[in-house]
């Protein structure tokens, strides 16, 4: 002890230089210690991401509820849905309430009927009338010689126009529409679906119709 008392008194401008330095040292390690743990990416970048999966999960979640509100519910003989979705399919205005009777009569407004099908008020599937007239499809009933490539004696206009060669696409109500509105616009009429185009074969049919 007396020995480190004598250096100090002989060579104070030495000590001094040594304690600074051993000061800056100590300092320079405190600093260290304080900033590593922000530096350490196991802590914000977790943060960031668990905010990021929360936030993310809330959108979809809002996005898929605002969907299914947006989505109409079909039931048998309600056509209500019909302005909102003859207008995404291209229908004008003057063709919506004569395209609704088409619907009414040809499907009572159930997108996911077929030819003989039976719904219940719901639109569920209940049952079939042993008809033959399987692929006639969706909303307007489109028959398979508008959506069949191989059909012997008509065009199959929906498969080629549409690329819609099978039956399950009819379904969905707006493509339905949608190809219910390309043959409107080839024929220029609504010869598809009024039997009193078809001629006399089809003449008690036209004379129902038409009561």
């Amino acid at each position: 002890m007396l020995k480190i008392i004598t250096y100090i008194k002989q060579y104070p401008k030495l000590i001094s230089i040594i304690c600074a330095y051993s000061f800056l040292g100590i300092g320079s390690q405190i600093v260290t210690a304080k900033h590593v743990p922000d530096l350490q990416p196991s802590v914000t970048p977790v943060t960031v991401v668990a905010i990021s999966n929360v936030s993310f999960k809330k959108t979809h979640v809002e996005e898929r509820v605002v969907t299914e509100e947006l989505l109409p519910i079909f039931k048998h003989g309600d056509i209500s849905w019909l302005p909102k979705l003859a207008a995404e399919a291209g229908w004008p205005k003057e063709t919506w309430e004569k395209l609704g009777q088409i619907i009414l009569r040809e499907s009572g407004g159930c997108p996911v009927r077929f030819g003989g099908s039976i719904v219940d008020k719901n639109c569920n599937f209940v049952g079939h009338d042993g008809s033959n007239h399987r692929s006639d499809s969706g909303l307007l009933q489109i028959n398979g010689v508008h959506w069949k490539k191989d059909h012997p004696n008509y065009a199959g206009l929906v498969c080629k126009k549409m690329k819609i060669c099978t039956q399950e696409p009819l379904f969905d109500a707006v493509t339905n529409l949608k190809a219910g509105k390309l043959i409107y616009d080839v024929t220029g009429n609504w010869a598809a679906w009024d039997p009193c185009y078809w001629g006399p074969k089809f003449a008690k049919r036209c004379a129902a119709m038409s009561k």
